[in-house]
């Protein structure tokens, strides 16, 4: 049962990560505010890096092969010569880091005892900050390299206009982590 439910899983991700374009706010600069990083992240947070990296993967999949998941954009293009593909690679990292860091750091019981719950929402914050840092890094890189704009230039376009959002998503996924990670432990395990 446990994996078969982290298959059905991950397709659910995959899903929730292809509608987190659908749902946008516009902004000046072009590059809109989505919800599919936070997404992307919470699949690498709920599921662990393995099948949360699995869920990005499928989103990947599914936008180069022409479904328009890529903020309503499709095809390989959008990966390598975008303005958003860094950004898009940096989902997939994003999962791993922060799936990686918060199931090594904080497991679900070691000898049968829970963490204090003031401690599992400051693993699950540095988890869901690690992952915010890891996506937005490698999206800076890749719009730095694509558009050959300065850094300063970047961080103005790509990062500033973003971090009131980022912050209202990052609490989310504390919250919907710290809800949601017993209940999908209890049915993997």
């Amino acid at each position: 049962m446990k994996k078969s439910t982290y298959l059905i899983l991950t397709a659910l991700f995959a899903a929730l990560i292809c509608a987190g374009c659908f749902i946008q706010i516009p902004l000046p600069g072009g590059i809109p505010i989505v919800i599919q990083d936070m997404m992307a992240m919470l699949s690498g947070l709920l599921l662990g890096p393995l099948y949360g990296a699995a869920a990005v993967a499928i989103f990947l999949l599914l936008g180069v092969i022409g479904l328009p998941v890529f903020t309503g954009k499709a095809g390989i293009q959008v990966l390598i010569a975008g303005p958003t593909g860094g950004f898009l690679w940096g989902y997939l990292a994003a999962a791993i880091v922060g799936g990686l860091f918060f199931w090594i750091a904080l497991p679900q019981k070691i000898d049968g005892k829970k963490y204090s719950p003031a401690r599992q929402y400051v693993f699950i914050a540095i988890a869901a900050f690690l992952a915010t840092a890891t996506a937005f890094a490698l999206g800076i890189v890749g719009f730095m390299l694509v558009t050959k704009v300065t850094l300063a230039k970047t961080l103005a376009a790509v990062l500033l206009p973003f971090i009131p959002g980022n912050t209202i998503k990052l609490v989310l996924m504390i919250f919907i982590t710290k809800k949601f990670r017993p209940v999908i432990f209890n049915y993997t395990h």
